[in-house]
């Protein structure tokens, strides 16, 4: 083997790379055949023009306060075609479930009726907003993107680690470690048949524009930005640049009789849907944080009278609530009546009787989270806590434990990493991004791969100090290299490969780890 690989070991979980040590899996063969022969000096090399061509354009996000370039490994993550479709078809069937879910919950509130999901999880959820209630969308799209976080474990089977429908991020990153990746690895590209990732503007636009209020045939979208302190200021600007459509702050919006208008040197323009990238509570000082200076005053109001559509919904976050997302696979058999293809990683509800007792037992065992966090924040992996750090978490979970998950560590997926000089595996996880124009549901190919870059590290957020890969989905070897097969909201999808059956919330658990970015 080459100096590259004479450091690697396999993990205790799925190697993404290998069968076994020396020994890549199909889709691997051809990044494998390019590495093997490379010096670490020559693959040292490529990675430093991989860095310094994401320093050039200014892609960076914002860690502990400081501006840096994302890191960007250079050896990618592959997966083969039919290990995408069941991802494919797994994501779109959630989407169209947690699309079912919020125009009940926010609507006639049959499921909490009918006691699929207890009304004390809606009640007690931070991000039920009431003020959204009887807002109807105007072609009844509340998620027109969405991220799903997902992972590998054990056996390799995918599972859904969280839901992201509120103002999910990390798409630009995607398409800028395509166009960078194509530059240092090319002779992996001419060899190999990869789903390509740049016509997801296109989608979204057109999903936008699907979305305006009714009599509108040409409407006027705006990306509307906290502004260039925001950590995903690049992503914003890159979106709206490459949509071709106006990147605004609130500042640049005004609202009047239920009207909404951008300010412009010609004069005041109407618009019609606003892809937002501000938190709710931030959104409208008229229904939420009336400090706030970065939303419109108004806004809420013009998309209930369906003048302007608010992309994503106000009021989304209820369905990321980590609580609700333990009920995600009954709400699939509740809306769709179909088997859940993507299971879940399996969960306690520590509000349940007796499940509190059972987790305080286990602490060091279990993966503690907090139902609001983010990026990672407030997750404690019992198994690497200090016991100072178990007995505050313990104080935390006994005085709130409808603010807390526990689910039990799983020994992610692993793929080739280059740190130092050497090849190494890493723990990754993947945020597949959705896009929903009412008609059908667009799986951009492939998604954002995040890696913990620290050796043992299962916490892959940027926020947490992670990088990320480029993720190349194979195309089918009977059709052409293309973009995938849309698939219709309403209607069963095809059936994913085989998993292992969710046991369901609330049962002893199973797997996981880590964490997302929001």
């Amino acid at each position: 083997m080459a100096d590259l690989f004479e450091e690697y070991r396999l993990g205790p979980g799925w190697d993404e790379m290998f069968a076994e040590l020396g020994v890549p899996r199909a889709s691997y063969e051809a990044l494998h055949a390019t590495l093997q022969p490379l010096s670490s000096a020559e693959l040292g090399v490529r990675a430093e023009v991989l860095a310094r061509a994401f320093l050039d354009q200014g892609i960076t996000f914002a860690l502990k306060g400081v501006e840096r370039p994302f890191p960007l490994d250079i050896v990618p993550r592959i997966i083969a075609a039919a290990e995408w479709r069941g991802v494919e078809v797994g994501v779109a069937q959630r989407i169209r479930a947690l699309e079912a879910f919020l125009a009940d919950v926010y609507g006639a509130g049959q499921v909490l009726a009918d006691g699929v999901v207890p009304r004390r999880i809606i009640a007690t959820s931070a991000h039920y907003l009431r003020a959204a209630a009887g807002i109807t969308p105007p072609n009844g799209v509340r998620v027109h993107v969405a991220g799903v976080d997902l992972i590998r474990d054990e056996q390799g089977t995918f599972r859904v680690l969280e839901d992201n429908v509120r103002i999910p991020s990390g798409v630009s990153y995607v398409m800028e470690n395509r166009r960078a990746m194509a530059q240092v690895l090319p002779e992996v590209f001419a060899a190999t048949r990869i789903l390509p990732v740049e016509s997801y503007p296109a989608m979204l636009l057109t999903a936008l524009r699907a979305a305006a209020p009714a009599g509108i045939s040409d409407p006027a979208v705006v990306v509307l930005s906290p502004g260039v302190y925001n950590s995903a200021y690049f992503e914003h600007a890159m979106i709206a640049r490459e949509m071709g459509v106006e990147l605004v702050e609130g500042r640049d919006l005004v609202c009047v009789g239920n009207a909404v208008a951008m300010r412009t040197t010609a004069g005041e323009q109407r618009v019609d849907v606003i892809y937002r990238r501000i938190d709710d509570d931030f959104l409208d000082p008229v229904h939420f944080r009336a400090d706030s200076v970065i939303g419109v005053a108004g806004l809420l109001n013009a998309a209930r009278a369906g003048r302007v559509t608010i992309a994503n919904a106000v009021g989304n976050g209820v369905a990321d609530d980590k609580l609700l997302y333990t009920y995600v696979p009954e709400l699939i058999r509740y809306y769709l009546n179909e088997e859940p293809l993507l299971p879940n990683v399996d969960t306690y509800r520590l509000d349940e009787p007796g499940v509190l007792e059972h987790v305080l037992d286990r602490l060091d065992e279990l993966v503690l989270k907090p139902v609001d966090g983010a990026g990672g924040a407030g997750i404690v992996i019992g198994s690497q806590a200090m016991r100072h750090e178990l007995d505050a978490v313990r104080e935390k979970i006994v005085a709130n434990p409808r603010g807390w998950i526990a689910q039990r560590e799983v020994k992610l997926s692993m793929v080739p990493t280059l740190i130092g000089d050497r090849l190494r595996g890493r723990h990754v996880d993947l945020r597949p991004f959705a896009v929903n124009d009412g008609e059908k549901i667009w799986v951009l190919p492939g998604g954002l791969t995040r890696v913990a870059l620290p050796e043992g590290e299962l916490v892959v957020n940027s926020s947490q100090g992670g990088g990320s890969k480029d993720t190349w989905v194979l195309a089918s070897p009977t059709s052409p290299v293309g973009e995938p097969v849309p698939i219709p909201v309403a209607g069963p999808v095809p059936s994913a490969p085989a998993a292992p059956p969710d046991p369901g919330p609330g049962q002893a658990p199973a797997e996981e780890q880590q964490q997302q970015q929001q």
